[in-house]
């Protein structure tokens, strides 16, 4: 691999019935999909250039690829704690750059921004699945993107409230801490994570992410 070439993942997103929530819960949406992007940036190590992308879409990208699947969480969770009508597909892909980053991804002709947009697009054209995830990669990685995107897609904005917190890779808020910073009750917060499947998820995150084939 040339020196200024590294892996990224890159994912491309579409809000759920745009139409349907009309300018200013989009505009709240968007909002809280940048807010989510810069949380994430600490985990990455550098910014996720998040940039709106054909209206109601939006790209982000991943300077640590093993991230892609808690990071797509990241930003459900996000968007569902603005309430139960908000939701995105996600298209996902990892692949090479060279050079650095755009500051606006639209501006990116890297083949991983095609292949993420291409799955973004073969998600929402299979309706019939009803997938809400999908990975450019096969075998294990995909099955994961299928499956955490069923399991997440019901998320109510009482639990994905506190799992945007717990979702940080490596310094995860204890119980006590993410009811005093919601103003709820810590039996409040396990009930809420448990119900999400909340420990299944993170343990399922671990164990992929420790994959060394996103290296």
């Amino acid at each position: 691999m040339p020196q200024n070439t590294r892996k990224i993942a890159v994912l491309t997103g579409d809000l759920v019935n745009s139409t349907g929530l009309g300018p200013a819960k989009i505009e709240r949406a968007f909002a809280a999909l940048e807010d989510c992007a810069e949380m994430q940036a600490e985990w990455m190590g550098e910014s996720l250039h998040f940039t709106r992308h054909r209206g109601d879409g939006w790209q982000a990208a991943l300077a640590e690829p093993k991230y892609a699947l808690r990071s797509a969480l990241a930003f459900r969770a996000a968007l569902r704690a603005e309430g139960s009508e908000f939701d995105s597909y996600v298209g996902i892909a990892e692949g090479d750059i060279t050079g650095p980053l755009e500051a606006n991804l639209n501006d990116q002709t890297d083949n991983v921004f095609t292949k993420s947009g291409q799955m973004l697009e073969w998600i929402k054209a299979e309706a019939h699945l009803e997938l809400t995830f999908g990975h450019a990669a096969t075998g294990v990685t995909s099955a994961c993107a299928i499956l955490l995107g069923h399991i997440s897609q019901d998320w109510t904005p009482a639990q994905a409230a506190p799992l945007i917190r717990m979702l940080h890779p490596t310094d995860t808020p204890t119980y006590t801490e993410i009811a005093k910073a919601l103003g709820k009750s810590r039996q409040a917060v396990a009930k809420a994570l448990d119900s999400a499947g909340f420990r299944s998820i993170y343990a399922a995150l671990n164990d992929l992410e420790g994959d060394e084939s996103h290296a």
